[in-house]
């Protein structure tokens, strides 16, 4: 278990310093593409290091490499994104977002606080590795179609090519000081479903004279659901769901339209695309059949994400070599889904969970929601297992 006493003990020696860079992350939380400050950080901090780097990739990202011995042997990538939500804060604890409306709720500060850490780690121990390891600071994962895609187009997985891409994501439903891993099929795909219904507005007490947009919004609202419960691939999940109908009509006034937004979330992509059919044919053919008629729109979103599975057991390995078998977890499937996803679909890839529950401390909400924090030990944690993973995959 080579380095491994080292490498903890760096990551509690750096531990303060990097708390420290999380917080003024999430004092100064930016949306996707626009996070320049987070940006500046991230490069002042790579200067410090003497780790060379190139900015402003894909608008705001920034691909970094520390060469170890024989550089051109082998290349690990580890990415971490940067980008905030628009979520009005609501934590009081003295580093709390600055920015009003724009929040760091789902623990992007962590993440690249956690890989700034490992990279000085690995830049410390870089004559104790062969190889080289790609550092990718990725902007907007949060705003489709995503900084993953952007940053791949402008050649992040290329010069030199990575054999495999790591992530890291904090889990708040799991205890700080564990880690949660799953091999194969781990998160969905997701698409944005865009229904309008069109039909003839008018009195309310004369129904006789109109034809209805939300009766027959309702009707199609119903008859989608037996795509979710459609069971056709291995007994993977699908869910689709519908979170805004929007009529404008009032009490005694029938619209001439209904807007119906929605997702469909998947895990195989031939039933992906018979889903989407379905629900163009269906939405249609029932706004037909009741005397109006339906526009459908799918903005066809993030793949599926896949862990490879040979990767992700020595990940897991060496995991439970650094943390102890009782802190390193199997997890299930998730429906959520992340564009992490686009590497994963390139190369072998791992995209692990760090825990950041500490129900002693209060830190219990979950991600997206304005009072979101983490027990900032999981960042001794965090960066200390990547930097272990990754000396031990090179």
């Amino acid at each position: 278990m080579k380095n491994i006493q080292k490498i903890k003990s760096l990551a509690s020696e750096y531990h303060t310093e990097f708390v420290e860079i999380r917080r003024q992350i999430h004092a100064n939380p930016e949306l996707g593409f626009e996070e320049y400050k987070t940006s500046t950080l991230i490069a002042n901090k790579l200067k410090e290091m003497n780790i060379p780097f190139q900015i402003g990739i894909a608008k705001t990202g920034i691909v970094a490499i520390i060469e170890g011995q024989n550089p051109d042997i082998k290349t690990i990538a580890l990415r971490a994104d940067m980008d905030a939500l628009p979520i009005e804060e609501k934590n009081d604890f003295g580093y709390q977002s600055i920015n009003k409306g724009v929040m760091h709720a789902c623990g992007h500060d962590a993440h690249i606080a956690c890989l700034l850490g490992a990279a000085k780690i690995l830049n410390e121990l870089k004559d104790d590795f062969e190889g080289s390891v790609k550092l990718i600071f990725q902007p907007s994962e949060e705003k489709f179609p995503g900084g993953a895609q952007a940053m791949i187009k402008e050649g992040v997985l290329e010069n030199p090519i990575p054999k495999y891409i790591i992530g890291q994501h904090v889990l708040p439903t799991l205890e700080s000081g564990k880690i949660g891993l799953r091999a194969g099929k781990y998160m969905a795909s997701t698409d944005e479903i865009y229904l309008t219904v069109k039909g003839k507005g008018g009195h309310a007490a004369t129904p006789e004279l109109n034809i209805n947009p939300i009766v027959i919004a309702s009707h199609i609202i119903i008859a989608l659901q037996q795509i979710e419960n459609q069971n056709r691939y291995n007994g993977l999940p699908t869910v689709l769901s519908f979170g805004r109908i929007q009529g404008n009509g009032l009490t005694n006034i029938i619209p001439d339209e209904v807007k119906i937004d929605g997702t469909l979330r998947c895990f195989n992509e031939e039933w992906r695309a018979e889903a989407h059919q379905m629900i163009t044919e269906l939405s249609q053919s029932i706004a037909t059949d009741m005397g109006g008629n339906c526009v459908v729109f799918i903005d066809k979103g993030y793949p599926f994400l896949v862990n490879d599975i040979p990767l992700t057991e020595e990940l897991k390995k060496h995991a439970i070599k650094y943390l102890g078998n009782e802190n390193v977890v199997d997890l299930e499937m998730r429906l959520t889904a992340e564009d992490f996803a686009y590497y994963s679909q390139k190369i072998p890839s791992c995209f692990y969970r760090l825990g950041t529950r500490n129900e002693a401390k209060g830190i219990v909400s979950n991600l997206h929601t304005n009072t979101f924090d983490i027990d900032e030990d999981a960042i001794e944690t965090g960066m200390g297992l990547m930097a272990w993973i990754t000396i031990n995959q090179l």
